[in-house]
């Protein structure tokens, strides 16, 4: 088998923030089901995220309204290099906390005491879907808010195939469930959220109650191996983004399969892969793996 001959798109840049939480001292995180109409991943979950808007960049105007200074977006953000500069950190950051609001109506935002009913507001207008364009710009302009650009930490970079018609460069990135808010789908580009731990998400995966995107799936055993937000809050301290991940993408009929980078044949220019009998081939929970399967809309992992 060859992977598809579709001519590669650029890939867009994107942000995705993985949101966390204790809840009766175990490890949540917030996941997002796209919409069954959706151009990209559609019924899958996914964390809030979205496009890198041209309202995100600018680098001399946010870093007046986030808690941030440059020496300290340039140490957390491109400590591995990591291909991005200080200009694209922001605009990824920026392009993170706007989503995230969007999508999930968490907003990573400190506020002067009258400004709580704007939030309020903010979230009427969001749920009506009435936000302009340029919404975050305007309101960091009123004086009246300043983005917590230090709630977010690194955590990856996927890169999406090149196989796909539409890619995406996306940064993902990791923060903590603010107090005194709460998640809530749009109902539009996402139709169901739920705080989960890790562990029973991949279960819900593999009997197909929670079909999860390649990237939420491997983020998530990832995740396995924090039983506390506590042991995460010090990861995110040092955590660099890592190499980019570029999987690739072999389609076959109503089927498909991805391999990880690591996965033993990743550079061959022809994959071989016998499908009899993968479902009793596939990677228990929790072990390492380095290829997904699709099939009747669900990704599960297995080993060549």
């Amino acid at each position: 088998m060859t992977e598809s001959t579709v001519t590669s798109a650029v890939p867009v840049r994107a942000s995705t923030v993985i949101l966390m939480r204790d809840n009766s001292d175990q490890l949540q995180v917030y996941l997002l089901k796209r919409s069954s109409r959706s151009g990209f991943m559609p019924g899958n979950y996914v964390f809030p995220g979205g496009t890198v808007d041209p309202e995100d960049m600018g680098l001399d105007f946010w870093m007046e309204h986030v808690d941030m200074d440059h020496g300290q977006v340039k140490s957390r953000f491109g400590r591995d290099g990591g291909g991005l500069n200080t200009e694209n950190a922001m605009a990824h950051g920026i392009a993170a906390i706007r989503e995230t609001f969007e999508e999930a109506c968490i907003f990573l935002a400190d506020h002067t005491s009258k400004a709580g009913k704007d939030l309020e507001r903010l979230q009427e207008r969001r749920s009506n879907r009435t936000l302009p364009r340029d919404w975050l710009r305007k309101l960091v302009l009123s004086g009246d808010w300043r983005l917590t650009f230090s709630a977010l930490a690194c955590w990856s970079h996927w890169i999406t195939p090149k196989a796909r018609s539409k890619r995406y460069d996306t940064r993902f990135f990791m923060a903590c469930m603010p107090e005194g808010q709460e998640c809530r789908p749009d109902n539009h580009e996402t139709t169901h959220g739920v705080w989960i731990n890790p562990e029973k998400a991949l279960a819900g995966n593999l009997k197909g109650e929670i079909p999860l995107s390649p990237p939420a799936l491997i983020t998530l055993h990832e995740l396995l191996g924090y039983t506390d937000i506590g042991g995460l809050k010090e990861e995110m301290k040092t955590r660099p983004w890592g190499k980019s991940r570029i999987p690739r993408l072999v389609r076959m009929p109503e089927a498909a399969l991805l391999l990880l980078p690591g996965d033993p044949h990743y550079h061959d220019q022809e994959i071989e892969a016998d499908i009899k009998g993968l479902e009793k081939r596939l990677a228990p929970l929790g072990r390492p793996f380095s290829r997904l399967w699709y099939r009747k809309g669900v990704w599960r992992p297995f080993n060549p």
